[in-house]
């Protein structure tokens, strides 16, 4: 063990993320085998959605943390490269739950869909402790690809179908929704920072597989979580009808399917690129289709989601430069005093934990008043802040000259206006999915949210590939330029957003929102 006279700014960071970790099992452990209904004023159920929820984003962002390091420092991708793998991989990850929502809204369920997931990505995270002896001659690459294929397809089957039972724990019209989204969203992002802190830590400092071990322990408990504290989901999330046990195992032979097709799309991106596009087109055309089929006040309400989902990618897009691009800019032009480079990613997760109950409390009391901004509003803001955020970023960097680091100041700044432009929009949005889904539908369209956030993540990745310019190595120079041109394009697409927004709000009919049958509690 280090003397505590060596230790640095990341080993406390770290050693305080530690103590956290286990302050928070032992409450969620708590909170789960609790029997009362309600805390602090929810459904006792959605704490151990939160808590299950916690630990799979801890899973997941503390990977993220390293991937594009992992992907230029141990593999020896070149940063180019490694951006386009790393905007792959965060498509399919959000791709994959169209497959996990249709799968759970005809047959498995969602509770039974979130289980298999959580098996899954643990798995999945466990092949990424086998790292080899590292660049892209070593055949343990393909342990590689075959762990991020486990990953993403997992996330595929728990993401939306998490989402949905949060959800189906309150009626339509209940105003505490968006809060408990709000709340909801703040546990996937304890679980981000833990995450990002801990297996970034372990990583970047002791060893890859360190870091990658952690954050598959980190799902295991998730999923422990998750099935102790099935008693208080009441119901929710059963399958529609009773599943024998030979399709049962059928459904879940279609996902280790899907594991084999990642693990070769993963290698190849042009190939996902085409395969957004087409697949696009073709869930465009069945929602309008599905839609047309509905009376006008439900298909009014189609339409309204359309109208957000598109805006995903945009958001998305410049959003997720963070885990690419501007992890790498971190990492070569950023001053920032000995910390490793992947401790700066929990700088958005620990803002959303900060940030999260403020704007809960914010909605709640605008809503009361009846001033609460309208979800496309709302959207229109989010854009409006990640647009600024660049700008500021670049003024920043600009000030001190070209040939200076970048003050590590500028990195906090630009992360707080992307995390307040984020609580605008995401908790937000899947609020509405939920909200106004037709209940048939509730799990593709929420799977659609998702999908539209996957071409944002491709999206980012081409971003990201742009900045490494002809020679594949990032310059700082392209990519402030590349930050300020996509800075002014968004905060101008945010102000169409806020003006056609009233529009929007009447497609939703809020009014007239009726709540669902409740299942009976086991």
């Amino acid at each position: 063990m280090k003397d505590m006279a060596l230790w640095n700014e990341g080993d406390w960071i770290a050693a305080i993320a530690a103590i956290a970790l286990f302050a928070i099992l032992a409450i969620g452990g708590i909170i789960a085998g609790r029997k009362s209904e309600e805390v602090v004023g929810h459904p006792r159920g959605l704490f151990v959605l939160f808590y299950a929820e916690m630990w799979e984003r801890f899973s997941y962002y503390g990977m993220r943390a390293l991937l594009v390091l992992y992907l230029t420092k141990h593999w020896l991708f070149a940063d180019s490269k490694a951006n386009l793998v790393y905007g792959a991989y965060g498509a399919l990850v959000y791709i994959m739950p169209v497959l996990g929502g249709i799968l759970a809204d005809r047959y498995l369920g969602q509770r039974k869909a979130v289980i298999f997931g959580g098996v899954l990505l643990a798995l999945g995270h466990g092949l990424m402790a086998v790292e080899g002896i590292g660049g892209q001659s070593d055949p343990t690459i393909n342990v590689f690809w075959a762990a991020l294929a486990f990953i993403i397809v997992g996330s595929g089957f728990l993401k939306a179908n998490i989402s949905v039972i949060v959800g189906q724990l309150y009626k339509m019209t209940d105003v505490r929704r968006d809060a408990a989204y709000t709340i909801f969203y703040m546990g996937v992002n304890v679980g981000a920072a833990l995450g990002t802190i801990l297996v970034g830590y372990l990583g970047e400092t002791i060893g890859w597989a360190y870091g990658f071990g952690l954050a598959g322990i980190g799902m295991v408990i998730g999923l422990i979580i998750f099935l102790i504290g099935k008693p208080a989901l009441r119901g929710r999330g059963e399958p529609p009808a009773p599943l024998a046990q030979g399709r049962e195992f059928t459904l879940y032979a279609v996902g280790i399917g899907a594991v084999a097709v990642v693990w070769g799309l993963i290698q190849y991106q042009d190939v996902i690129q085409n395969l957004l596009i087409v697949s696009g087109l073709a869930m465009l055309g069945y929602t309008l289709y599905e839609a047309f089929k509905l009376p006008k006040e439900a298909r009014e309400r189609i339409f309204a989601m359309l109208f957000l989902i598109a805006l995903n990618p945009l958001f998305w897009g410049l959003f997720e430069q963070a885990g690419g691009s501007l992890n790498l800019y971190t990492d070569r032009f950023v001053d920032r005093a000995g910390v490793p480079t992947s401790l700066f990613q929990s700088i958005n997760p620990i803002y959303i934990v900060l940030f999260a109950p403020i704007f809960a409390a914010l909605w709640q009391y605008l809503g009361r008043k009846g001033l609460e901004p309208s979800a496309p509003a709302k959207f229109g803001l989010a854009l409006t802040q990640v647009g600024l955020g660049f700008l500021v970023f670049v003024w920043g960097a600009n000030s001190v000259g070209a040939a200076a680091m970048t003050p590590v100041l500028f990195v906090f700044l630009i992360y707080l206006l992307h995390t307040t432009g984020e609580l605008c929009l995401s908790p937000v949005g899947l609020s509405a999915m939920a909200r106004l889904a037709p209940l048939h539908l509730a799990s593709f369209v929420m799977g659609a949210w998702f999908y539209m956030t996957a071409v944002g993540n491709f999206v980012a990745g081409k971003i990201g590939e742009a900045t490494g310019g002809e020679g594949g190595e990032m310059s700082k120079e392209l990519t402030l330029q590349i930050y300020s041109k996509i800075g002014w394009i968004t905060i101008g697409i945010s102000v169409v957003v806020l003006m056609v927004s009233p529009f929007v709000k009447r497609w939703m009919h809020l009014d007239t929102l009726e709540d669902r049958a409740e299942p009976k509690p086991e």
